[in-house]
């Protein structure tokens, strides 16, 4: 649907652009996190305690744990759950859960 007839969203979305493991990436203001890398086709963002296996977004409403990443230097946020803002920093490696205690 073109941005002028959105009932919702009328204005053309505005763009942000984020800094993830070093790279930039952009999306559409007001995406998540989660929304912007897998539009990029960047769909592992962490590896699971149990053996080494990728993980990425799984439920997509914040009760996985399968999202976790590093933003702005904050450990355990929930990719799927935060609004991506333009220059934040995320770091996808390693793994937040074990650092929270989640299990996955």
């Amino acid at each position: 649907m073109p941005a002028g007839e959105d009932p919702i969203r009328p204005d053309a979305a505005g763009t942000v652009t984020i800094r993830v493991d070093g790279l930039e990436v952009s999306g559409i203001d007001g995406q998540s996190i989660a929304g912007v890398l897998m539009a990029s086709d960047r769909l592992e963002l962490r590896r699971t305690a149990r053996g080494d296996r990728p993980r990425g977004v799984f439920c997509g409403i914040g009760v996985c744990f399968d999202c976790i990443v590093e933003v702005n230097g904050v450990h355990d946020v929930r990719a799927c759950q935060r609004r991506a803002h333009d220059g934040d920093t995320v770091i996808t490696t390693g793994d937040g859960a074990r650092r929270s205690g989640a299990v996955s």
